[in-house]
């Protein structure tokens, strides 16, 4: 069904996948207006990854959980540098493998390893209950991380099942150079530009509001927000806005958290609305 976007201007906030996202949204007509919000780099130390990298190999973990299919690519693209992704991807086929949601098990299927459980739920919390109901005492977990995220509630709680959790960070984000792009984006929502604001991960809501505040702007993103449809991938992103007295307007079905489900949603609840481009 192309062209269920005809007429409508879409903002979508720049992150790890959203080009794919931008051209099946472009796909069923709809004018796509991207902003990029922050760029993604290497640790600035490679040092503690790479001790982790050597870690995995010399002693394989029991258990892997994979919050990000960044992280791992990150890992792997530090692996290959030193001459360890082989006996890196080795290493990892030997352990129990768990991931936050499915670009976590995307990435590992690039390698040719395959997730032994994914989360019902691509959260944080998602992971702490599917890990909660396995026993955990005396293993060694490896754990990535990801920026921006404080993460005391997943490794306290995996800790206490007692596991021997040894995480890695493998990457940052940089946000500052994406200010610009960010306020021209609250002041096409506020003067009504937009029809839909579409949120694929938690960390497009906090820095919206980070920027908004660092230049004064927040009750005019506040503003624009009224008056633009925001369209949430799922829980964690709708959990995140409800922290920061947002709402979500549109939404896949329940376990459908994914870009064409989402997608899907947004033509539906769209088609009930008169887009910019015709007002």
């Amino acid at each position: 069904m192309a062209d269920r976007l005809n007429g409508t201007r879409i903002l979508i906030l720049e992150t790890r996948e959203e080009a794919q996202f931008s051209k099946l949204l472009a796909e069923q007509g709809a004018e796509v207006v991207q902003c990029p919000m922050f760029t993604i780099h290497d640790a600035p130390d490679p040092a503690p990854v790479e001790a982790w990298v050597r870690r995995a190999i010399d002693r394989p973990f029991d258990d892997l959980v994979l919050m990000t299919g960044e992280g791992l690519r990150r890992i792997m693209t530090l692996a290959v540098a030193r001459g360890l992704d082989q006996a890196l991807v080795a290493a990892l086929a030997k352990s129990r493998k768990f991931t936050r949601g499915p670009k976590p098990g995307k990435a590992l299927r690039e390698i040719g390893l395959e997730a032994q459980q994914t989360t019902e739920k691509p959260t944080s919390e998602g992971v702490i209950e599917m890990l909660g109901r396995l026993d955990l005492k005396g293993r060694r977990l490896g754990l990535q991380l990801y920026p921006d995220k404080d993460h005391s509630a997943l490794t306290g709680a995996l800790a206490a099942q007692g596991a021997e959790v040894d995480t890695v960070l493998p990457y940052v984000y940089d946000s500052k150079a994406a200010d610009a792009n960010i306020v021209t984006a609250i002041d096409d929502m506020a003067e009504g530009r937009i029809d839909c604001i579409a949120l694929t991960n938690l960390g497009q809501v906090r820095r919206l509001i980070e920027a908004a505040k660092a230049h004064g702007i927040e009750a005019k993103l506040r503003a624009g927000l009224e008056r633009t449809l925001i369209a949430s991938v799922g829980p964690a992103v709708s959990g995140e806005l409800v922290a920061h007295g947002l709402r979500t307007d549109i939404s896949p079905p329940e376990d459908a958290f994914f870009m064409r489900p989402l997608i899907s949603a947004m033509a539906a609840a769209l088609a009930e609305r008169k887009p910019v481009a015709t007002r």
